[in-house]
């Protein structure tokens, strides 16, 4: 597999983002060595976060490179794909003054259909973050286990395609497209508790969602996180989405849902994946939401926002 190509070399100013289509171990590796190594080679910082089996095979390949590599478990760091921009591509890229190299493999065989939408909208956000940055960063898609849908979205989310046979520009290339696309509705299950809050009463909403979590077992800092997520979204929405709104909770099967309902037209899509520069004032909260939570979902309607939050019990 050739991924020196000369589109590479012709986007090694400022920002690449590409997806990388490999079939088996052999074209997965042989998409991926290289371009660390040439990373390397040419002095950029290198990073990889991909699944924990993924790792270990490129790891293993790099030999005595890898120790020059940050390698991340993109299972662990990047369960959340709301949390990826900030705590993983952007605060490696921030580290370092220089242009750096990253892998990113947020799409796996074993993503859930619940989580795929909050997949797509992070990788089609990833170009509004990085936009005049000196980075590149390859995204691992497997054409052999992905739908055709999910390879169609990758299109759809990188300007720059590679596979056996090099790298070539996506003549899909449609981010805010593939963003929309997956602003689905969200349907709440029978049996949800719900309380309208504002200004006055969101300590109140906040502490009906944590005596609800807590019924549900969960416990411990896991609990303080429920009543973080919830004071967030609810001063999210007393402060920008009409001046109050909805909660409603529900158990999952390994904690609680906490979703939001307001008024909200949001503008910014990068609300809450933004890092917080240590001088700003405010702005941190939806960017906690995304640290502690497992998933959050959105949905953006004519009559207001929704987020939803997954949270583990333990």
């Amino acid at each position: 597999m050739v991924v020196t190509a000369a589109l590479r070399e012709s986007t090694g100013q400022g920002f690449s983002h590409e997806a990388l289509f490999y079939s088996d171990d052999a074209s997965y590796l042989a998409g991926t060595v290289p371009f660390v190594r040439e990373g390397l080679a040419r002095g950029e910082p290198v990073a990889v976060a991909v699944p924990s089996a993924r790792l270990t095979s490129l790891a293993d390949a790099l030999a005595d490179d890898a120790r020059h590599v940050r390698l991340i478990d993109m299972e662990e760091a990047g369960r959340n794909p709301g949390r990826i921009i900030p705590s993983v591509l952007r605060a490696f890229a921030d580290a370092h003054s220089s242009r750096v190299r990253i892998i990113g493999e947020p799409i796996w065989a074993g993503r859930t259909d619940y989580e795929y939408p909050a997949c797509v909208q992070h990788e089609a956000l990833i170009n509004a973050s990085f936009a005049g940055r000196e980075a590149t960063i390859l995204c691992p898609y497997d054409a052999s286990m992905l739908d055709a849908s999910v390879l169609a979205d990758a299109e759809a989310t990188h300007p720059v395609l590679v596979d056996a046979n090099g790298c070539r520009e996506s003549p899909c290339y449609a981010p805010d497209e593939a963003f929309e696309r997956q602003n689905h509705p969200l349907t709440v299950p029978d049996g949800a508790v719900s309380t309208t809050f504002d200004l006055d009463t969101m300590a109140g909403a906040r502490h009906v969602g944590t005596a609800f979590a807590a019924d549900a077992g969960v416990a411990g800092q896991r609990l303080q996180d429920v009543a973080l997520v919830i004071g967030e979204l609810c001063a999210n929405s007393v402060q920008h989405g009409g001046g109050g709104g909805v909660l409603r909770m529900w158990r999952s099967d390994d904690g609680v849902v906490c979703e939001v309902a307001d008024q909200g037209q949001p503008t910014d899509k990068l609300a809450g994946r933004r890092p917080a520069s240590p001088y700003q004032d405010g702005g941190r909260g939806l960017l906690l939401v995304n640290q502690v939570a497992e998933l959050v979902r959105t949905h953006v309607g004519p009559d207001g926002m929704t987020m939803r939050v997954s949270l583990s019990s333990s």
